[in-house]
């Protein structure tokens, strides 16, 4: 399996080691790879059931360390599995907190040609620490229905067992990745090819502030009265409406310490939403509507009538189609790629009031969807997304503002 790549989480419980495992697995999904994590948790979980207590986890309970192998064996069994089947990155998320468990690991791994490379996730910081774990007390699956008390009590003492036995990943053990405190230090050792480099870069960007990740399309411009694509062209009666709502939602639902920085596209139709808003923006170019190159300001049924071949084209793969001197999907999600960094590093809320395909992009990034799902997922006009990523996930709430003159574009035959 020559060119297969395993990333391997170590850490302590309540280190983050879950949230990091599946940013890293996003991120790497949605630039396009085969990726899928393996949570040895899961696997516990759904063959010996979620209601373990701390004891379990004693590295004294021998039974308990015997039935934490095999779920190890069993969920690394299944990575080598993904990756002879097509994958091309798996992610191993458990503590695998001994020098014995990684050994193991690393030696399976190498035997079946897979690269192994350990991101371990240290923190010092005991607020980081305790904000975790209320968070395992509120969203863990395993104290589904537990008192919130005994839940958090439980936690404390699952993690001081494995305190117990904790070895921290040495320059011996190969290629590894330290994040200390949540990103605030990141230190790399032994990495090589392009892949593990360009984590390092996207991890430098981390952080665990809970905030929420605001998205929006401009409002309706007179363009998109007319049905046509691109353009930068002002907004309608409708979309001055819609922009004057926006704002009065911010400043009446949303209180002023989580007031988010805005980002709009360079576009007028952006900075005429934003407008109304009086909060200082930040126009981005590349959050610029997709180019549409020669198909520019046209209707859909003019490319039809046009250019048919280019038509059926789009129509036949919306994702890989390239407008003539324009752009496809995967161009934009290269493209925006410097706004996703930032977006990962910023610990304020942030609004971004952007165009259809873009929002889609970053939907996409932040909801896991797979990058061929970009073209067909809803962003319809005069609707807020509100975004908050969480360890298990990331929440979404929609808002409808207003409504649109038009349906949002493209149609659903185009």
């Amino acid at each position: 399996m020559s060119g297969k790549l395993a990333f391997v989480m170590v850490g302590l419980p309540a280190r983050g080691k879950t949230f990091v495992a599946r940013k890293v697995a996003r991120y790497l999904s949605w630039l396009g790879h085969r990726t899928q994590v393996f949570n040895v948790g899961a696997y516990r979980r759904e063959r010996l059931g979620s209601q373990q207590r701390h004891t379990f986890f004693d590295p004294d309970n021998e039974p308990g360390n015997q039935a934490r192998a095999e779920m190890a064996r069993v969920a690394l069994e299944d990575l080598l599995g993904f990756l002879r089947s097509g994958g091309e990155i798996a992610i191993y998320d458990a503590t695998n907190s001994t020098r014995a468990r990684r050994r193991m690991v690393r030696e399976v791994c190498a035997a079946a040609g897979v690269e192994v490379v350990f991101i371990e996730s240290i923190c010092n910081d005991p607020a980081i620490v305790e904000a975790n774990v209320r968070e395992q007390k509120a969203r863990s699956p395993d104290y589904v229905g537990i008192d919130a008390t005994e839940a958090v009590s439980d936690f404390r003492m699952r993690i001081a067992h494995y305190e117990r036995a904790y070895e921290e990943v040495s320059k011996d053990e190969g290629s590894f990745i330290k994040i200390i405190d949540v990103g605030r230090t990141v230190v790399a050792h032994a990495i090589t090819g392009y892949l593990p480099s360009r984590l390092v870069f996207f991890l430098l960007s981390f952080h665990l502030e809970p905030r929420s990740i605001w998205l929006t399309r401009h409002g309706e411009s007179d363009l998109n009265l007319q049905g046509r694509i691109g353009g930068d062209s002002g907004l309608s009666p409708a979309g001055e409406a819609y922009a004057a709502r926006l704002a009065n939602f911010f400043h009446t639902a949303v209180p002023a310490e989580r007031m988010p920085v805005v980002w709009t596209s360079t576009l007028r139709r952006t900075l005429e939403t934003a407008q109304p808003l009086g909060l200082p923006s930040t126009p981005w170019r590349a959050l610029d509507e997709i180019d549409a190159g020669v198909c520019d300001g046209l209707t859909y049924a003019e490319i039809a009538a046009r250019m048919p071949a280019e038509f059926a084209a789009r129509k036949a793969d919306k994702f890989r189609y390239r407008y003539p001197r324009g752009e496809s999907y995967q161009d934009v999600i290269r493209r925006i790629e410097p706004v996703i960094f930032e977006l990962e590093r910023v610990r304020a809320p942030v609004l971004i009031i952007g165009h259809q395909a873009v929002l889609r992009t970053l939907y996409a990034y932040m909801m896991d969807k797979p990058p061929e799902a970009c073209p067909h997922l809803p962003m319809p006009l005069h609707t807020l997304l509100q975004l908050t990523p969480t360890a298990y996930g990331c929440e979404e709430r929609r808002y409808e503002l207003a409504p649109a003159t038009v349906a949002t574009l493209p149609p659903p035959s185009s």
